[in-house]
């Protein structure tokens, strides 16, 4: 087979005959990348704690694991996965999903939302449960509030089934070519009637809450033997999907470091994250070069982390801050506080302490 034949066959080459580049649109669908932690236990509410650029939202519905698994299904490596620890009843307001990737709006740009000319998208992904059912994929436009769902089935308990869902394009209301919030993936696991009581959009229409997943039968939540686990997730312009686009890990962990950046080894203790030097005697600056630009201006949290000379004791940091006025999106620059006096205008280190879980952690998520 030639090598247009081939790139014909995985759908590569545009009508006018040349290669149209990368397919894939989601970022880590392979669940590679999990730089804050690959387990995150006794979950009351949603957040970013496992697998980069997944985000859970939970309300009033148990407690569950969040964590990147090695189950996985053949020719990939890893899943994200939800286990329940402790059941919950639904209510009314309840909800679980896994939004497994938000997307700037200039990068859905090929979508061509909002004209004549709207392109279809095509979905793919493994899925796996012990939780036979349906469950709902919601597509969801976040400059014009619209979205678009489809329902899958699990079919078979505890069995990786590959799916596709196909929706059509949207000649309303075009995504903003910008670096926000444009389009999001929500993976409904659990959710009650103010989610569910109304109908599926089969077509885009501005959100209506009751509809966002309606046709959801399921609920994760209420055996602590449920669990539920994603990978392989593509999303790509057309009506066909095509075989999981594989990307390097080195590729892969670069474009989540866009929007998450977690300085610090786990197997390194005294990691060394920037330097500075001291401002006042219980302040200073500390600038951290960033691999990649950022998404937007990072907001940063610490953990266990000191500020050091080299020569004399390192002193605990008690509290960290942006400098959005000297910093970027390519350099932080950061205002430590600590507790005990520091020599005003010396060089210091920004380190962690003799602690493998130290970091400092920088985020520019959407």
């Amino acid at each position: 087979m030639t090598k247009a034949a081939e790139l014909a066959k995985w759908g590569e080459v545009s009508t006018n005959g040349q290669v149209s580049g990368r397919r894939n649109i989601v970022i880590n669908g392979a669940m590679q990348v999990a730089q804050r932690a690959t387990s995150a236990t006794g979950k009351t509410t949603g957040g970013y704690f496992t697998v980069d650029r997944s985000k859970f939202d939970l309300v009033n519905l148990g407690t569950h694991t969040y964590s990147q698994s090695t189950d996985a299904p053949e020719g990939f490596s890893n899943s994200l996965r939800i286990d329940c620890t402790t059941t919950a009843s639904l209510s009314a307001d309840s909800l679980l999903y896994a939004l497994c990737t938000g997307i700037e709006g200039q990068d859905v740009q090929q979508l061509k939302k909002g004209t004549s000319n709207a392109e279809a998208v095509t979905i793919s992904f493994y899925v796996k449960s012990n939780k036979t059912g349906t469950y709902v994929l919601e597509v969801y436009d976040g400059t014009n509030t619209r979205h678009i769902g489809k329902t899958y089935t699990i079919n078979s308990a505890n069995t990786w089934e590959y799916k596709t869902l196909t929706f059509v394009g949207d000649t309303t209301g075009a995504i903003a070519n910008s670096n926000a919030f444009g389009m999001g993936l929500f993976f409904w696991v659990s959710g009650g009637s103010n989610y569910t009581s109304g109908t599926l959009p089969s077509g885009w229409s501005s959100v209506t809450t009751a509809n966002r997943a309606a046709g959801l039968n399921v609920n994760i939540a209420d055996n602590t033997a449920n669990d539920w686990a994603i990978t392989g997730v593509q999303m790509e312009v057309g009506s066909v999907a095509t075989p999981f686009e594989h990307r390097s890990f080195g590729e892969e962990l670069a474009l989540c470091q866009r929007y998450h950046y977690r300085a610090g080894k786990a197997e390194s203790a005294y990691t060394n994250f920037g330097q500075g030097w001291a401002t006042a005697a219980r302040a200073g600056t500390i600038q951290i070069p960033l691999p990649v630009e950022m998404r937007a201006e990072p907001s940063v949290t610490i953990n266990d982390v000191q500020v050091s000379d080299d020569v004399n004791s390192a002193i605990d940091c008690t509290a960290i801050a942006v400098n959005a006025a000297t910093g970027g999106r390519q350099l932080a620059v950061l205002e430590f506080t600590v507790g005990s006096d520091v020599t005003q205008y010396r060089s210091y280190g920004l380190r962690g302490s003799n602690n493998t879980a130290s970091h400092v952690s920088l985020s520019a998520e959407l």
